[in-house]
């Protein structure tokens, strides 16, 4: 049996319960503070007890130096790279044949941004973007637009982090949207950081130049 999903820190269980309460919630902060761990988490908790039909998980095909059509395999096995920490997390909370039924039968969607396009997020769906700094600011906008009635939204990312030149849509988005109703900010800090130790410690080095 599963443990029950519990927050680790008081900056997580004050993120929980932003997801819980808000339409559009902004995750902000360093690597190893358990934004995308909660928020898939929580999609996963809301799937399994009927509370949502359908999980959508995006990232921009961005990251770290690497642009989606340079790497090897069909558009699946290309863009598999991006969503394996979500699957871990699902696996955790689901098992993974539940987590291979909903993957056949359109519940749980994993998709790079740039397929986001055209669509809406009904009210039924928990939808999450990841490294939500590699976005352009045309990007965040175009995804943040596909909002619709009592959908569920959690934007995640660290704005000291992104792998774009020029603005990125995360920073921008925060700063356009910040007091709106329906929409919450939380901000993790350096100390708000489980992962390990020494995480903490790189991010101090590197953050001291």
């Amino acid at each position: 049996m599963r443990e029950p999903l519990e927050a680790r820190t008081k900056s997580q269980k004050d993120y929980m319960c932003a997801i819980q309460s808000h339409c559009l919630t902004f995750g902000i902060g360093p690597a190893g503070t358990g934004k995308s761990y909660c928020a898939t988490a929580m999609a996963a908790e809301a799937l399994k007890s009927g509370r949502i039909e359908r999980i959508v998980m995006t990232r921009p095909a961005v990251e770290a130096g690497e642009q989606l059509g340079y790497l090897p395999g069909d558009l699946e096995e290309k863009f598999s790279v991006y969503i394996d920490p979500f699957r871990d997390i699902l696996h955790e909370r689901l098992g993974k044949e539940a987590v291979d039924y909903h993957l056949r039968h359109g519940r749980i969607v994993a998709a790079p941004l740039a397929f986001m396009r055209g669509k809406t997020f009904g009210g039924d769906t928990f939808v999450i973007l990841d490294e939500a700094q590699n976005t352009s600011i045309a990007q965040m906008k175009m995804f943040l637009t596909r909002i619709g009635e009592d959908c569920k939204v959690v934007v995640n990312g660290d704005v000291k982090q992104s792998d774009i030149r020029g603005s990125n849509g995360l920073a921008d988005a925060v700063r356009r949207l910040g007091g709106l109703p329906g929409v919450c900010i939380h901000e993790f800090e350096r100390d708000d950081i489980v992962r390990s130790g020494l995480v903490r410690a790189v991010i101090e080095r590197y953050e001291a130049d």
